[in-house]
């Protein structure tokens, strides 16, 4: 068995930028010449992302960050790169996808439990992964802090006792507290996990970094942990796809720019893949604005865009229970546009029908009725690639998560078409429209066109080439401020 150099990142909190600097890092050794592989043993996001699955002609779902990290090694993703993800369905259940294929659902107690049976799962993976690198970059989930859950644990020390993979320790410091947070998680470890850790880094600085230098002094004389590397605030962070819900939290407080355009997005309960807004976030000249639940839709949007759901029938009852449907009746009547994308795409047909008790008791829900489509969902999850074209046969990028067929009149006129088949629903003004394709604005022309019908002529760079050059950014400020090869001394020790 091949002993390919590893290393682990882990966190003090959840949101502390783990995610970004694996990326970041994974893109530093790939052009330092490197086959690098990412891996995260357990991923909790409705923010999924379709990979292949090794060994067959099918696709599975991972994590959107493990996506992006493999987007930074320049290679294709693979289910190896996330063997365990856990999907939100409500406030104490999750949805389990195993090597990329549902394999249940659990409630978090009775996961708890059940989740030491994945370690086996995840050591395999690493280890098949393990086999095609020179260098594995692996990430851990919320905090190994987390003493409560470390029995059974497969996200943290547990994986990286298992394995063998030591661990740099990350701590935000623009969220406070960051020298109580690193050593607090030194003081609480059990010594064996303890000794997993071979340096910290502290994240998201802001200032002149000499001021800290006392504090990294500090850190090392509490813990013994050196320090490996002080990480500014990355502004290139903000061009690459959001992962969770946690940094929707985050985007959702922040102003967004003043533009032209607004489109406006509810913040569904169980929102899923809510990276599609990404691309018209980016544009110059569009105000994306995303609307918290008990806030009516901005009468001032030109566009609002029903996102994707973990729980359709769920969301579709919120979303009357906010008044939206009032409000987008009246921006129907005063003649504003509407897109709903996979489970969105659904809410907006005449009814939801759900006679296998996927998402719930067994029945039937009334749509919104804005498009001529009903739907209904069926227990087989349709996952893969989508070799997409326009309508007008120009190629689009993306790719199919979703639960259910969707059929009516309204189809007789599509938005896309995917491995040939037509795909989606228009309006007969052509004011709505709903698409299975998640993906579909990363396609700038596809985007561009939509703009244009709102009134915008955008003309910025292509959305893909700017998410390359935000890696390429955050490498080369990474190899300016982290001791990397250090980092490769401590990854090639294990």
């Amino acid at each position: 068995m091949k002993n390919t150099p590893a290393i682990m990142l882990q966190g003090t909190g959840s949101d502390v930028g783990k995610s970004v600097l694996v990326a970041g890092l994974c893109r530093l050794f790939t052009r330092r010449g490197l086959s690098v592989r990412p891996f995260k043993p357990q991923n909790m996001s409705n923010n999924a992302a379709v990979a292949r699955i090794p060994g067959t002609t099918e696709f599975g779902e991972i994590g959107r960050a493990q996506w992006v990290q493999a987007l930074a090694c320049g290679t294709p993703a693979t289910t190896l790169m996330n063997p365990v993800l856990l999907k939100p369905q409500s406030e104490t259940g999750s949805q389990i996808v195993l090597n990329g294929k549902m394999a249940g659902s659990a409630k978090g107690r009775d996961y708890q439990a059940l989740k030491g049976e994945f370690l086996k799962t995840v050591l395999e993976s690493f280890e098949v992964l393990s086999e095609e690198a020179d260098l594995v970059i692996a990430e851990g989930a919320g905090s190994p802090a987390e003493i409560n859950l470390r029995a059974n644990d497969i996200a943290n020390m547990g994986f990286a006792t298992a394995a063998n993979v030591p661990v740099i320790l990350v701590g935000d410091i623009d969220r406070g507290g960051v020298i109580a947070s690193i050593v607090g998680t030194h003081t609480i470890l059990p010594e064996a996990d303890g000794r997993m850790i071979a340096g910290f880094l502290i994240n998201k600085f802001r200032g002149d970094v000499s001021l800290f230098d006392d504090g990294l002094t500090a850190i090392t004389g509490f813990t013994g942990w050196p320090s490996l590397g002080v990480v500014p605030f990355l502004p290139a962070a903000n061009r690459l796809p959001a992962e969770d819900s946690v940094a929707l939290e985050r985007l959702a407080k922040q102003e967004s720019r003043q533009g032209d355009i607004v489109v406006a997005v509810p913040r569904l309960g169980r929102i899923a893949n809510f990276d599609d807004c990404d691309p018209l976030a980016h544009e110059a000249g569009v105000s994306l604005v995303f609307v918290a639940p008990g806030e009516p839709l901005p009468e001032s949007a030109d566009l609002i865009l029903i996102p994707g759901s973990k729980s359709t029938i769920a969301d579709l009852q919120a979303f009357r229970a906010n008044g939206w449907d009032r409000d987008l009746r009246r921006h129907i009547a005063k003649g504003g546009h509407v897109v709903g994308l996979c489970g969105g795409y659904q809410m907006l047909g005449r009814r939801v029908a759900d006679p296998h008790g996927i998402e719930g008791p067994a029945g039937t829900s009334e749509g919104l009725g804005l498009l001529d489509v009903e739907t209904t969902l069926a227990p087989e999850k349709t996952v893969r690639e989508g070799s997409a074209t326009s309508l007008g046969g120009e190629p689009l990028e993306g790719y199919e998560i979703h639960l259910g067929t969707t059929t009516g009149p309204d189809c007789a006129r599509p938005v896309c078409r995917i491995g040939g088949t037509p795909d989606g629903a228009t309006s007969a003004d052509g004011k709505v429209f709903g698409t299975y394709l998640h993906g579909i604005f990363a396609n700038d022309g596809f985007r561009r066109d939509l703009l244009a019908r709102l009134g915008l002529r955008a003309t910025g760079p292509s959305y893909r080439a700017g998410v390359e050059a935000a890696l390429d950014e955050i490498a080369a400020r990474l190899e300016e401020v982290v001791d990397c090869d250090r980092l490769l001394e401590i990854a090639r020790r294990r």
